[in-house]
């Protein structure tokens, strides 16, 4: 009988050769059963990718509408905050002013129209909000800070009503600047509006709807509130008689009464907006989530297979290192003794 004898080298390179075959395996599985995706994803899908293809371009394409619904998401809420706090000045003196007004008595229409242009400035700043560096209320001109301060404002409105004395007549110097129409060389849009009259494009938010921003500062329900808390500011000029200033003050209120009207509809526009955001929120998670469960069809694993699998080759792998340590202990000497 022939034996064929295998020397200790060659003994030794095809235990390495094992155990780096059986580690790299129990490395596979491991990451498999992890994962929950087959490592070698072309014999998982047969060598056909075309359908694995086809889903991966649909994931990634509504991941893209996912991020663009999340930005119009804050910026629709942000414009949303922004009109809340400016409907709230609102609503908060516009009452006050008419009554004042009415009423004429010095001191009460004093304190209401300092607040009243206390909250103007406020006014303006809700209306320079800017996300990201882009700013909500200009338009395509997301770059510009859409309207002056309101300091500059009232020098403009003042240089417009220099020398006037009645209420009449600043009333009608106020509606006439800001109803000034663009490009006409003077006026709030001329002087006071940086931004852009042309709203932003719309954003494809899912594979079916589209978003826009359409609210700017240059918006009439904007500009009348604008006016009202205007002519309230400029009233708190003393050199005014007292009778001038109660008109001006309950002119403003009234305005500021008839504006807010106008900017709940705005802000029940851009609710209906926000609510077309959410919806096609909804819906991309969905589709997200069955376009995810047709992949791992694909090129899942089974779960309790690979875990079979994974504590086979932990025993097989346990076999070798024991089968080597008592190679290792085999010695002639020994044997002889």
């Amino acid at each position: 009988m022939k034996y064929v004898s295998v020397g200790d080298m060659a003994q030794t390179y095809t235990m390495r050769n094992h155990n780096a075959q059986l580690k790299t395996t129990m490395t596979r599985l491991s990451e498999e059963l992890v994962t929950g995706v087959a490592q070698d994803v072309g014999a998982a899908v047969g060598g056909d990718f075309t359908a694995l293809a086809s889903i991966t371009h649909s994931l990634q394409r509504i991941e893209s509408y996912d991020q663009a619904a999340k930005e119009m998401a804050l910026s629709t809420s942000t414009q949303q905050t922004a009109l809340e706090t400016i409907q709230t000045h609102a609503q908060s003196v516009g009452s006050e002013l008419v009554a004042a007004g009415t009423t004429g008595v010095s001191t009460s229409v004093d304190a209401t129209l300092q607040d009243a242009a206390y909250r103007f400035s406020s006014i303006v700043q809700s209306l320079n909000v800017s996300v990201s560096g882009r700013y909500l209320m200009s338009g395509v001109a997301t770059d510009t800070r859409p309207v002056a301060s309101a300091d500059d404002i009232l020098a403009a409105l003042k240089a417009e009503t220099s020398g006037m004395t009645t209420a009449t007549e600043i009333i009608e110097a106020v509606n006439d600047w800001f109803d000034q129409p663009e490009g006409s060389g003077s006026g709030f849009l001329d002087e006071a509006y940086f931004g852009s009259t042309t709203a932003t494009s719309a954003v494809a938010v899912s594979e079916t709807e589209s978003a826009q921003l359409t609210v700017t500062a240059a918006d009439p329900a904007i500009r009348n509130m604008l006016k009202g808390f205007a002519l309230a500011a400029l009233a708190t000029d003393d050199t005014l008689s007292e009778t001038a200033r109660a008109a001006l003050a309950s002119s403003a209120g009234g305005q500021i009464i008839n504006a807010e009207n106008a900017l709940t509809t705005t802000r029940a526009n851009l609710g209906s907006v926000e609510e077309l955001i959410s919806d096609a929120q909804t819906r991309n998670a969905n589709q997200k989530t069955a376009l995810s469960l047709a992949q791992l069809d694909l090129i899942g694993v089974d779960e309790y297979d690979t875990a079979t699998a994974l504590e086979a080759v932990e025993t097989q792998l346990e076999t070798l290192y024991t089968l080597t340590s008592r190679l290792s202990q085999l010695s002639l000497t020994d044997y002889i003794r």
